[in-house]
């Protein structure tokens, strides 16, 4: 009986994705059984014949069996539907670490895993990841896991699809970007291994599951999630596959359909891991840039040359940093912003090094940073931050020392006394703020407020604005 409604399931879904208004007529019942037999055939024209690899009994293995996960093992047993660790779990257990999140895949779908959870008063949480049929059931009121039903991706968009539920774990696997993420594993040790992702991951290699072609036109995403996992299995920063970068780069118009936010969110995790700086470069050869917020053509000598005397800083590398090198202008900057749509202190770092780096290149006495960190009206604290990664960006290492063991003193004088005094109200009064804050930082940061005060009229005049009556 279950298996019949998951299959009148799985044929609604089919037609209405695909527009059949005679919904079950024998007819378009075939169709639908032929539309899944030949993905089926074309999945195992390229699968091993046996998916069973080997049995892991590893540490790693044995550290995500908490109780709640066991419980969660024995419910799915008890209601005769199967799960398996999926995806990144399985990836980083077979590379000896402990995984920090178990996503799990079943032949349950949403609708029979919301019936056994609520028949077992079990709460779910996040409903919102529903729609991708994904159920999050917290176990013992302690612990959260995400489950999906096995899926089909019967229409794609370039980015979005519209999937059809399965219980056929060669089909899920095949649906998958990259043959490291196509893998499974029981909760027995089992792995399932569809698509040679054990091979690839033993020789640290990073492929698209079948057609790369294809995976790519089904998500356009998936060419940055390419560079972002071979930054994290490669062992060597250059050894992509020649033909695999000459799909990427004839896909590459196809990140415009991508949002800046999602862009973002993958690139900087490049940046962040090893080889971020020779992926961006390989990125920018696969003629990425435009389509990611760069200008046309990006001052590659100047990244990797930042790039480096950052690195002699910390490994670490502040993301926007070494972006910002990239950038000619300050109106790139502006324009990158409005393509990856950054947080405010990634956006204004952006801007303060493309507006900053020129004339402070040749200095080389700390007065002049100091005394950058002092203009402004917010926090000192913060504008301190973007003058360390602007010396960071030059390389001024010794410089960057002294900055950063230097302790911000006190300004003196508060904006409302400055008014009282005469001063104008509005972006004036900044200007009024930077230009007495240059006078007491030239004096040793040693004034009172009194001082400062005296210096008030000719700053005032200096800019033109008349003292009140």
């Amino acid at each position: 009986m279950v298996a019949f409604r998951q299959q009148q399931a799985l044929l609604k879904r089919f037609l209405h994705i695909n527009g059949f208004l005679c919904r079950y007529s024998s007819t378009n019942t075939e169709r639908f059984k032929q539309f899944i037999e030949q993905r089926r055939m074309d999945a195992r024209a390229i699968a091993r014949p046996d998916p069973v690899v080997k049995k892991i009994d590893s540490p790693e293995f044995h550290s995500i069996f908490t109780q709640e996960l066991k419980d969660l093992i024995a419910l799915f047993e008890r209601y005769n539907f199967e799960i398996r660790v999926a995806g990144g779990a399985v990836r980083d257990i077979l590379m000896n670490m402990n995984p920090k999140d178990v996503d799990i895949a079943t032949t349950a779908t949403p609708t029979e895993m919301k019936e056994i959870f609520t028949k077992e008063n079990i709460r779910m949480v996040n409903m919102n990841g529903e729609k991708h049929g994904t159920i999050t059931p917290r176990i013992n009121d302690r612990e959260n896991f995400e489950i999906t039903t096995l899926r089909i991706d019967a229409i794609t968009d370039g980015r979005h699809a519209e999937v059809i539920h399965t219980t056929d774990w060669l089909l899920d696997a095949n649906r998958r970007d990259l043959t490291i993420n196509s893998m499974f594993l029981g909760f027995d040790g089992t792995l399932y291994d569809y698509f040679y992702g054990y091979e690839d991951l033993q020789k640290r290699r990073v492929a698209f599951v079948g057609d790369p072609d294809m995976r790519i036109k089904e998500d356009y995403l998936r060419i940055l999630r390419y560079f972002r996992f071979y930054g994290r299995i490669a062992e060597e920063s250059n050894r992509h596959d020649e033909e695999t970068l000459r799909i990427i780069t004839k896909n590459a118009d196809g990140l415009a359909r991508i949002s800046g936010e999602r862009i973002w969110q993958e690139w900087k995790k490049i940046l962040s891991g090893n080889f971020g700086i020779e992926l961006t470069e390989a990125m920018i050869n696969c003629q990425l840039a435009p389509h990611m917020g760069l200008p046309d053509a990006p001052n590659v000598p100047e990244f990797l040359r930042v790039a480096k005397q950052v690195r002699s800083f910390d490994p670490k590398l502040q993301p926007i940093t070494v972006l910002s090198a990239l950038l000619n202008t300050p109106e790139d900057a502006v324009n990158l912003n409005m393509r990856l749509k950054f947080t405010v202190y990634e956006r204004e770092l952006c801007y303060f090094i493309t507006q900053n780096r020129e004339e402070t290149a040749t200095i080389d006495e700390l007065l002049p940073f100091q005394q950058l960190c002092l203009q402004t009206i917010s926090s000192v604290k913060l504008k301190k931050e973007y003058v360390l990664e602007l010396l960071k960006y030059h390389g001024k290492r010794e410089l960057y020392q002294q900055l950063l063991d230097w302790p911000i003193p006190q300004f003196p004088i508060k904006g409302n006394v400055l008014i009282a005094n005469g001063a104008p109200k509005g972006p004036k009064l900044g200007v009024v703020l930077d230009r007495l804050k240059i006078i007491w930082s030239n004096n040793q940061y040693n004034m009172t407020q009194e001082q400062l005060l005296e210096h008030l009229p000719a700053v005032l005049e200096e800019i033109n604005v008349k003292k009140k009556q």
